[in-house]
């Protein structure tokens, strides 16, 4: 590392040298050839006395200059990239060492014309800026030269002529390590339709995309527009597709606004760039604020959603995290994370079943957790549906002793990681999940615990969901295989879920189940062939999509709300709450005794159990009839 640094250092101080040398030269000769120019270019017409004046003040003018030129940054900026703050940086040391000259020459009672102060100024502004600038126009003209002779360069195209775009051009054009030559500029805005930035012509906007990758060669696109809603991006990014170039996608409008705009900050186009809605604004900086000093439990910690939360939990000074988790690969990966990121947290890393009884009692007996993010629970669905008592033994009776000990101990609030697939569930893991959104509504109204649920839909990237595989199948040459053609769902990405999921910690009363309004569904079919597109391939012609069928236990679509639950409003639009329904507590938990006897056993009449405490639960006759008739329809 050592040896890498010590070149860096050295070019940086040769570059400071180098420039000081040049402007105590520049500084001199300005300085005699000021008198030269107040005396009309009449060399023999200048007193003596003059030059004796200048050559005398020079010894303390020339380091009063370089002063102040240091004090201005003069010799910090990476002039590779000058713009109107350098020029000010310029002005501001050119004028700040002509005050100091002036200031010098009066203490020393140097006589000179008054004119002279004048020329000086001028003179020496003009070539300070110069040999500042200079060193772009001597690397333009380089990166000319090398376009000419390096005809494998990528031809770029960029969209977008704002602040964003304006930083990426910049940077491109200036570099010395980037082989990309921008052609050209799209932007929608028609007022900006035939002008240049940095020489390169805006030439129309997203409609002329195709024909512009035509003429003008285009192999990369960027889009630098991270201020455009997301039916634009999605727009813009749908016809980017359809020209097979490489795409490249400046994503933060912060990185704007920040300045930090770099070619580092592109990134591939990914799926998620094209979710049907605009991303929810969780406010996490205000919702985290009721983790700080409080001691967090996340079970389930290892897991997609999981260790998404203890990221975010470990960033605002938690008193202690607990990471509970029965997968011990995933606990440690995360554990590492942590330690790494944040030395100085807190971490308590332990593995185990929230099924076992005593290791709960214990786990809770010996950290008194303040707040529960309850999130292990198996989930995927076609392997649930072969191990019904599995789903019930880990999600209900898991959630069960959980939620008890969160009581018995009193936690402040616990927060249950639930799904859209508890809502008229026709598998035996969303009625498992509905078994366990009744459970914390129901020991919430007995306890000073806040018990809520969060449901949410399907998880963009999360261990098991679609994206992997098809990620997966691309990568083998194909097929992408899809279940059917009119199959929909809701995706979120992992941020979102969480952030989900800590509003509804911050803000739950007890009770609600706290819903995301995640606009309008996803065809998985048109989420395949995007991706296969964004891979770099043609669907049904480098890549096929097949159709398998159905799986046991899976909808057509799901659904976020059941009719009984109702919506109401919260202070995020994006977010709702279904209200409680009504359950016979007696009942409920005579029948929950019967479950957990029945899936202890090994029973395979589980799923009727299901069926008489969660009545909405379709089974697999109904399934199929419904099924049938949205078809149909």
């Amino acid at each position: 590392m050592f040896k890498e640094i010590a070149p860096q250092k050295k070019q940086k101080y040769s570059r400071i040298a180098f420039l000081i040398i040049m402007d105590i030269i520049v500084v001199n000769i300005v300085s005699l050839f000021s008198i030269y120019v107040r005396f009309d270019f009449k060399f023999n017409e200048i007193d003596s006395i003059y030059w004796e004046s200048l050559i005398n003040i020079i010894p303390w003018y020339t380091p009063m200059t370089i002063a102040c030129f240091a004090i201005c940054r003069l010799y910090s900026s990476l002039w590779r990239f000058a713009s109107i703050r350098e020029a000010l940086n310029v002005f501001f040391g050119v004028t700040l060492s002509s005050i100091a000259q002036f200031i010098i020459m009066h203490i020393l009672d140097v006589r000179v014309p008054r004119s002279y102060y004048v020329f000086n100024y001028i003179l020496l502004m003009l070539c300070i800026m110069a040999t500042r600038f200079a060193y772009r126009l001597l690397r333009y003209f380089n990166s000319e030269r090398r376009s000419k002779k390096s005809p494998e360069r990528h031809s770029t195209m960029v969209i977008g002529a704002g602040s964003a775009g304006t930083m990426i051009i910049k940077e491109m054009i200036t570099s010395q390590y980037l082989d990309d030559k921008i052609q050209c500029i799209i932007d929608d805005n028609q007022g900006k339709w035939g002008r240049f930035v940095y020489g390169i012509k805006v030439v129309g906007g997203r409609d002329y995309i195709p024909e512009a990758v035509d003429k003008y060669n285009i192999t990369d696109i960027i889009i630098a527009m991270p201020s455009a809603s997301a039916a634009d991006r999605r727009e813009i990014i749908d016809i980017c597709n359809t020209t097979g170039c490489n795409l490249k996608i400046l994503p933060g409008m912060y990185q704007v606004v920040r300045g930090e705009v770099t070619i580092s900050s592109l990134r591939e186009v990914q799926i998620e760039d094209l979710l049907e809605r605009e991303p929810i604004d969780g406010k996490i900086g205000t919702i985290l604020e009721y983790v700080k000093d409080q001691v967090i439990l996340v079970t389930g910690g290892g897991g997609s959603i999981g260790s998404e939360l203890c990221r975010q939990i470990a960033k605002h000074e938690p008193k202690q995290l607990i990471i509970f988790d029965i997968y011990e690969n995933n606990a440690y990966d995360i554990q590492q994370e942590l330690k790494r990121k944040y030395p100085e947290l807190d971490l308590v890393v332990l593995i185990g079943s929230v099924r076992n009884t005593n290791r709960m009692d214990y786990l809770f007996a010996t950290y008194r957790p303040d707040i529960v993010y309850h999130a292990a629970a198996h989930k995927h669905v076609p392997l649930m549906e072969d191990s019904p008592n599995e789903a019930i033994k880990n999600n209900v009776l898991g959630t069960l002793k959980t939620a008890q000990m969160a009581d018995k101990y009193g936690v402040k609030k616990f927060v249950l990681i639930s799904t859209d697939k508890a809502v008229n569930p026709t598998n035996i893991m969303g009625a498992s999940k509905r078994i366990c959104e009744m459970i914390v509504q129901t020991i919430n109204n007995h306890s000073k615990t806040e018990f809520v649920a969060v449901r949410f839909g399907n998880v963009l990237g999360s261990n098991g969901s679609v994206i992997p595989l098809f990620k997966k199948q691309i990568a083998e040459g194909g097929p992408v295989t899809v279940t059917h053609p009119d199959i929909i769902r809701y995706f979120m990405t992992i941020p979102e879920a969480v952030s989900l999921v800590l509003q509804a910690g911050a803000s739950a009363k007890g009770g609600e189940i706290f819903v995301l309004d995640m606009g309008e569904p996803v065809k998985i079919l048109d989420l395949a062939t995007n991706l296969i597109r964004l891979s770099g391939f043609k669907p049904n012609e480098d890549i096929k999509i097949e159709f398998t069928g159905l799986r046991p236990g899976e909808k057509l679509y799901e659904e976020m709300l059941m009719d009984e639950e109702g919506m109401q409003e919260t202070a995020n639009k994006r977010i709702k709450i279904g209200h409680p329904i009504p359950v016979d507590e007696e009942t409920f938990f005579s029948k929950l005794e019967e479950l957990r006897r029945a899936a202890t056993a090994e029973s395979a009449d589980i799923r009727r159990i299901v069926k008489e405490i969660v009545p909405e639960y379709r089974l697999k006759n109904d399934t199929a009839m419904q099924q049938a008739a949205v078809t149909k329809e």
